[in-house]
């Protein structure tokens, strides 16, 4: 989120980044020198139950001026609401406090804006409770409070991705409008097509993240069965117990050239993990192709082994979509409230939870778009 925020403020000078929070070092690293402020390695939780932890936080911020106007952006870990938990939906998840963590210590700074993003799932009717404490303590600290969900796709991203939006501010405002309708969306081939071609275990010379796994030679066999650009795991092919369940046809199917990706996650370098592997050629996806799917800038600059890069790219907002919010930040904490006919007429806010099994909502979304083009997905 703070690599669109960072990237408005090369086009207005508007935003000054200060510094950030995480409990994951190598993450800290990635966002101190790609933004050059402080990464500062503490737990939200603490920094809400904490007043000595909380006032240290702040004096570790660079330049804090608690007269200048602050934003504050958080964006929980999303594993907690995730749809891939739905065996285990019943039972308690630590990580959802940290949306009622986040809005401590959001509030406590009193800023002009607060930013929060997560999974669509965090505003379904199974976690609208979580969401609807924080909204309720920041409406009691008079912010006005704005939510929707995204298909980052409508905004320039070459992946299908649907993230929760959440917004407050200390007056009224609308949300971000999508840009493009589905079918402008930005494709894997717009995104990658442009980068050699490796074989498996072969890295870039050029290029260091652009670097392919050495995959078992079961794996290649089994990625070379499926039919090029978008095919799937043929029946018979590759593990005998992927035919026993259902819900794994995306499991070693290879993306599509001219449709945006599926969501990138920090499983992405596993084939076997879902629809990554690439469309011609055959292999996994490299740490450079996950990157660009997500839409980061060739410059950006990742700190730690394979596997913390992916999980960092994976966890990521990507930038194309935040740079977005970060202009809507702007331009409406620059601005009169909207009118009553500008309201109306802007992106609705959710007041609703929506159906909590949200990703059985997209597949179909997406299936009647396939057979529809004229049907838009934000």
């Amino acid at each position: 989120m703070s690599a669109g925020f960072a990237a408005m403020s090369q086009i207005k000078r508007s935003f000054h980044l200060i510094g950030g929070c995480d409990i994951d070092e190598k993450a800290l690293q990635t966002y101190s020198q790609n933004f050059n402020t402080a990464g500062i390695k503490e737990d939200i939780r603490e920094l809400a139950s904490n007043e000595e932890k909380f006032d240290s936080f702040v004096r570790k911020l660079n330049n804090y001026d608690p007269n200048k106007p602050l934003i504050v952006i958080g964006c929980a870990p999303c594993q907690g609401f995730s749809s891939h938990r739905k065996r285990s939906w019943s039972k308690k998840d630590n990580r959802n406090t940290l949306i009622s963590a986040f809005a401590n210590v959001a509030i406590r700074l009193k800023p002009v804006c607060i930013v929060m993003e997560n999974v669509p799932e965090m505003l379904s009717k199974k976690y609208w409770d979580y969401f609807q404490t924080a909204r309720n303590a920041f409406e009691n600290e008079g912010y006005t409070v704005h939510q929707s969900i995204y298909n980052v796709a409508s905004f320039g991203v070459p992946q299908e991705r649907f993230r929760s939006l959440v917004i407050a501010m200390r007056k009224d405002f609308v949300l971000p409008e999508p840009i493009l309708s589905s079918d402008s969306f930005a494709s894997v081939r717009d995104a990658i097509g442009h980068l050699p071609a490796l074989m498996p275990g072969e890295t870039d010379p050029r290029d260091s993240m652009h670097r392919s796994t050495n995959h078992r030679l079961s794996t290649i066999e089994t990625i070379r069965a499926i039919p090029k650009d978008g095919g799937s795991r043929p029946i018979g092919i590759g593990p005998k117990c992927l035919d026993k369940i259902k819900g794994f046809y995306d499991v070693y199917g290879r993306l599509y050239w001219d449709r945006p990706s599926i969501t990138i996650t920090h499983y992405a370098r596993n084939p076997a993990s879902g629809r990554f592997v690439h469309p011609e050629q055959d292999r996994g996806l490299t740490m450079r192709e996950a990157a660009q799917l997500q839409g980061f800038p060739l410059g950006f600059k990742f700190s730690g082994s394979v596997d913390a890069i992916f999980k960092q790219i994976g966890e990521a907002v990507p930038p194309k979509f935040s740079c977005a919010v970060a202009a809507n930040v702007f331009l409406e904490l620059n601005s009169e409230p909207p009118t009553e006919s500008e309201r109306l007429s802007a992106m609705p806010s959710l007041t609703t939870p929506v159906n909590s099994s949200y990703s059985s909502v997209i597949a179909g979304l997406k299936q009647k778009r396939n057979r529809n083009n004229n049907v838009q997905l934000y």
